[in-house]
């Protein structure tokens, strides 16, 4: 994760090209104090106006404020929401605008009024029917020169009639001329005008409308995906199931589920323009493909936090990979009753277990060397971990040096451990009998006969393995070189 947080600088003046619907979204908030006398409606006595970009426009501010640099080509009305929406855009100093007027059809705005935190009502003002065709010829004629530029392309489909069929074939047909990784978030249920696309973002309803499938769970999601990938020549798909996070799937590769990363939800407007927009930035940026879907699936929780449509920011992720980082090492540490049920789960999904014990009193290099052999035996490694009390028992009443809350934190922390367990016995017999491991480690230092639990687990199959020590390491002789 703290990799992660360390590249988001990347991001920076990472090229973009956004086509799609643009939206005003306008904010009016106030107090609701009563009922009119007129109707049973509440009485929304205004005392603030917010307006920021909606549709296509989200996902244009949720890529400037992570630092991309953006071309956005879409259309306005000759109207007052239309200057107030070319205004918003020029404000964002890495944005080039190419704004299309189009006379016969209003700019699309939505309007919330807000009581509280409660929206009371929205008022959408919009022409969904298509462009004209020499407006869409108009966004043909640009998209050449637009996509050559790009690193990556997006086609945010809001159904509100700029991605006409031919400006979307258009696009995606130049973006694979020139190699250029095009993602679409889709809308409606003819998905058969998306073909071809590198990625496409919709949401549980959406893609169930557009296979006729109830997603109920990640499994239907997986297939459901999986046909589209193969009936529309799609890359990848990143599904956005709310709740249960988001999953990834591309043709010939397994399924990455991601849970979902939301502390609290307050509103969910506009948290797919964000999925979209990170996932393009990051793959922009040469994440790949899985740390883009985590960097968006992060983004979209983060946003999801906030009151009407938001964007989120590079230190916003950073925040949230640190915080996530201290939680998943926190929850490496369990119990024993956990462990065995966690071992099980693993060796169902085809996965070797590893085990290996100790007190691990003053972390060195000869532990790690340990740890890290130990792991390349197996895909799950599980540390037992001598209690405080077992370690006076073992060492003498002077240790451990560090408690066990300590000791199980910092072996938490290395990437080589999936699991930690502290055991109270004076030696991890029961404990090894409960994960029952595939490979049991330990340092040379000891013979197989001596090892604890090595006969039990070549009883059941499983493989003991005498791991290389590290000269001049360890704890006692540390101890004894501070005390001079």
């Amino acid at each position: 994760m703290s990799d992660l947080a360390s590249r988001l600088d990347r991001f920076v003046n990472s090229q973009i090209l956004c086509v799609g619907d643009l939206m005003l979204d306008r904010y009016i908030y106030g107090q609701v104090e009563r009922i009119s006398p007129e109707a049973p409606i509440p009485v929304l006595l205004t005392q603030r106006e917010t307006m920021t970009l909606g549709g296509a426009g989200n996902a244009v501010h949720n890529l400037a404020s992570l630092g991309g640099k953006i071309s956005v080509i879409g259309v306005i009305g000759k109207d007052q929401a239309g200057k107030e929406l070319t205004e918003v855009l020029k404000n964002l100093p890495t944005v080039t605008a190419h704004l299309l007027t189009d006379t016969s059809r209003p700019t699309t705005q939505k309007t919330r009024y807000i009581g509280g935190f409660q929206q009371l009502i929205r008022v959408d003002y919009e022409n969904s029917k298509p462009i004209s065709a020499e407006i869409e010829q108009k966004i043909i004629a640009l998209l050449p020169a637009e996509i050559k530029k790009a690193k990556i392309v997006i086609l945010s489909d809001y159904n509100k009639g700029v991605l006409t069929p031919k400006i979307i074939a258009k696009a995606i047909s130049l973006a694979q001329k020139a190699g250029k990784i095009i993602i679409v978030d889709p809308k409606g249920r003819d998905f058969w005008r998306y073909s071809g696309a590198s990625y496409l973002t919709p949401n549980r309803k959406e893609i169930s409308e557009a296979t006729g499938t109830q997603i109920t769970d990640i499994e239907k999601a997986e297939k459901a995906a999986r046909g589209l990938i193969h009936d529309l020549s799609l890359g990848a798909i990143l599904v956005k199931l709310g709740a249960d996070g988001v999953c990834l799937i591309r043709k010939d590769e397994p399924a990455i589920h991601l849970h979902t990363k939301a502390r609290e939800v307050f509103d969910v407007s506009g948290a797919g323009d964000t999925v979209a927009a990170t996932l393009a930035l990051a793959l922009a940026s040469d994440f790949s493909p899985e740390e883009a879907a985590e960097l968006a699936n992060i983004a979209g929780a983060i946003v999801v936090g906030k009151v009407g449509t938001a964007s989120v920011t590079r230190d916003e992720i950073t925040r949230r990979l640190l915080q996530d980082e201290v939680r998943e090492v926190e929850e490496k540490v369990v119990g024993a009753a956990t462990i065995a049920d966690t071992a099980k789960r693993w060796r169902k999904q085809g996965l070797k277990v590893g085990f290996t014990n100790g007190c691990f009193d003053l972390l060195h290099p000869g532990h790690i060397s340990l740890l890290h052999q130990a792991k390349t035996k197996c895909d799950k490694l599980i540390v037992g971990l001598n209690s405080d009390s077992s370690t006076r028992r073992l060492k003498g009443k002077n240790r451990p040096i560090q408690n066990e809350a300590s000791r199980s934190a910092v072996l938490a922390s290395l990437a080589d451990v999936d699991q930690v367990v502290i055991f109270g016995e004076d030696t991890p017999l029961e404990l090894i009998k409960s994960v029952r491991p595939d490979v049991l480690v330990k340092g040379a230092n000891f013979t197989v006969d001596e090892i604890v639990g090595a006969d039990l687990v070549k009883g059941w199959g499983g493989k003991v393995v005498l791991a290389d020590l590290v000269e001049g390491q360890s704890t006692t002789d540390t101890i004894a070189k501070m005390a001079k």
